[in-house]
């Protein structure tokens, strides 16, 4: 059973993880088990090149975020499960927990982060009931959205990213994955709102 898990592997996804993670050494999040289901065959990094992105070198590809992204986590953050070569198909709900069915596994988890794509090819059985057209993209782009309010779609559900309803620029969406984060350290805190920094020691 993960505390909280997040599934897709994009910019918001890996976000959200690096701040959860980031947290290990709060009372409260200590022994909270966190887990991400790295798909990242869709995400629009496979084909992103950022020129205008605050602390990126010019010329950075979205392709280098995935692969570095993934090494930062592993590297700082080892007890965030990374999951790896899974799609997820179908979220149900029993005894106020999550049931996520892939196609090799079925996980649980008390909490879920939807950090996929925003193209009308998501097909996740359970979600379709949230899904309307995105309300910030051009109407003949057929983007869709998970109806949310602050990121929230239901107790315990949350999305991320261009899925939650924000415009296809990279720091929005991992600004997105980051506030989603603060939200479910927030919650583990007992409502005590929470911000993760680190700082240099002088």
């Amino acid at each position: 059973m993960f505390d909280s898990l997040i599934i897709g592997g994009g910019a918001a996804g890996m976000s959200c993880a690096l701040v959860l993670g980031s947290a290990k050494n709060k009372a409260f999040a200590a022994n909270k088990s966190i887990g991400i289901i790295m798909h990242q065959k869709t995400s629009h990094l496979q084909t992103a090149l950022f020129n205008n992105v605050l602390g990126l070198a010019p010329e950075t590809t979205g392709a280098s975020i995935l692969e570095s992204g993934k090494t930062q986590l592993i590297n700082l953050y080892p007890h965030v499960e990374q999951i790896e070569k899974e799609k997820v198909l179908e979220i149900s709900k029993s005894n106020g927990a999550f049931i996520i069915r892939t196609n090799k596994n079925t996980h649980h988890s008390k909490l879920v982060v939807i950090t996929v794509g925003y193209t009308n090819l998501m097909t996740i059985k359970g979600l379709d009931k949230y899904v309307e057209p995105h309300p910030k993209a051009a109407i003949e782009k057929n983007r869709i959205w998970l109806k949310n309010t602050d990121h929230l779609i239901e107790e315990n559900l949350y999305v991320a990213g261009t899925l939650a309803g924000w415009r296809s620029q990279f720091a929005m969406a991992a600004g997105s994955g980051s506030h989603v984060a603060t939200d479910i350290l927030t919650l583990w805190n007992n409502g005590k709102h929470v911000k993760v920094h680190d700082k240099i020691n002088i």
